[in-house]
């Protein structure tokens, strides 16, 4: 079973101006759905840029335990021999997905067609979150789920020997419960028919395409209709993996709120499903220019040019919440630094993150001496200004790198130091953070203030 080692306090103090490139690493959502479509494909798919974060590597260890051949050639670049959609074998001992609910939910799609059983776990943090969202779906299939109460790991799930197609609207925005239910349609028979009030991202439609998978997008009166012909012979593909924009986000609004700063993050995925943050940070007032646009991997890119920006706080659309939902943690500690009121509505997923996001952004802040409001779907922050955070706190993380990240990075930019209790959690998702912003400048050191 998954544990986490000794925590790492981390402390971030206010710097000079940042400058520089910030090369981000790979793309998340891509990298998982790159590894896990080379795994149902037959043949041999080369990834160029994956993302060698932990949650990324257990997909990968994960997809070995199926029955794929897995390797790593060099940093970044990867290999996968596909065993073919319905192909997956049984799992010779619990699949760990570690921190990452992406992971674990796409993974219980992509085996919940197939006659085979398998049981999953993760750290304390994932072992916390829902995954009924899932499983209830994926019973539509014929497939069933064992788990703890509330539906929470370590679950088994017994793939559904003869399963059926599936019309499934779903029932809150998340690209997760949309992707398992495409994924587990693969190997149903006939057509599986997702239906989307809200869009979210839409990497999983590309990637399904571009694999050779038969797929239609159209809008209709009750929303997004994806219509998916199971049964298919995926094709082994090519796959450029996009830098992050998630990880972006953190240079990008270091860079906006430590006065002078100036720095470029190149080859950042531009795709309209994900790129709500920074027509928010825009929209406050940000100076960012996106140079060179281009197409990469089929997604659209752009090199991020970003200086110091006075910013003003703004209410957010609660319709943009799905296509900036991972950063609203970093958008909170921003606001906290413009000057004037940021209302965030729409956003009660952020309270069934790898952390109550929500909770955990307005604790922290208040404990560095900023003023927010909240309820089940709103997070309200009193911006202090260009320098007006006091800061001089310890943070609580409660294993979630998004938090950790957020508030490191509202520490370049606080009157004092600001230490968040453990930092561990960063490796999930962004390895080289430690190292990326002390290129630029940043003062990041490991301990505590």
């Amino acid at each position: 079973m998954s544990g986490h080692a000794d925590p790492i306090p981390m402390t971030a103090r206010a710097a000079a101006p940042l400058a520089g490139v910030a090369e981000v690493p790979g793309d998340k959502s891509i990298s998982h759905r790159a590894l896990i479509l080379g795994a149902l494909s037959v043949g041999r798919t080369r990834i160029s840029g994956l993302l060698e974060g932990q949650d990324v590597l257990d997909t990968a260890k994960a997809m070995r335990a199926f029955g794929a051949e897995v390797t790593r050639h060099s940093p970044g670049s990867w290999e996968v021999h596909g065993v073919g959609v319905g192909g997956f074998a049984e799992p010779a001992d619990v699949i760990d997905c570690g921190n990452s609910g992406t992971g674990v939910r796409l993974i219980m799609g992509a085996m919940a067609t197939s006659p085979i059983t398998a049981t999953f776990t993760g750290d304390a943090s994932l072992r916390k979150r829902p995954m009924g969202r899932v499983t209830d779906p994926l019973a539509l299939f014929g497939a069933r789920a064992y788990g703890r109460a509330g539906g929470r790991l370590p679950m088994t799930i017994v793939g559904a020997a003869d399963p059926l197609p599936v019309r499934y609207t779903v029932p809150v925005p998340s690209a997760q419960v949309k992707s398992a239910v495409l994924l587990a349609g693969l190997n149903a028979p006939g057509e599986t028919v997702v239906i989307e009030r809200e869009p979210t991202r839409d990497h999983s439609e590309r990637m399904l395409a571009g694999f050779g998978a038969r797929l239609t997008v159209a809008d209709a009166p009750e929303g997004r209709i994806i219509t998916l012909t199971g049964q298919p012979e995926l094709r082994p593909q090519d796959v450029a993996v996009p830098r992050d924009p998630s990880s972006a986000a953190f240079p990008v609004c270091a860079a906006l709120i430590v006065p002078g700063s100036d720095i470029l993050v190149p080859g950042v995925s531009q795709n309209p499903t994900r790129n709500g943050l920074f027509t928010t940070l825009l929209e406050m007032g940000a100076d960012i220019t996106f140079e060179n646009p281009r197409t990469e991997g089929g997604e659209p890119v752009a090199d991020l040019r970003v200086r110091f920006s006075a910013l003003t706080g703004i209410e957010v659309p609660p319709e943009r919440a799905a296509s900036q939902i991972d950063e609203y943690p970093i958008l909170a500690a921003v606001a906290a630094c413009a000057e004037g009121v940021t209302v965030m509505r729409g956003v009660k997923e952020l309270r069934v993150k790898e952390s109550d996001r929500i909770d955990a952004m307005a604790r922290g802040l208040e404990v560095c001496g900023v003023r927010v409001e909240e309820d089940e779907d709103t997070l309200i922050v009193h911006g202090m200004g260009a320098g007006g955070v006091p800061g001089g706190a310890t943070c609580t993380t409660h294993l979630d790198h998004r938090i950790a990240m957020s508030f490191l990075v509202l520490g370049l930019a606080s009157r004092r130091p600001i230490t968040v209790d453990d930092g561990a959690p960063i490796a999930t998702s962004f390895p080289v953070f430690e190292g990326l912003m002390a290129g630029l400048g940043a003062r990041i050191e490991r301990g505590a203030a």
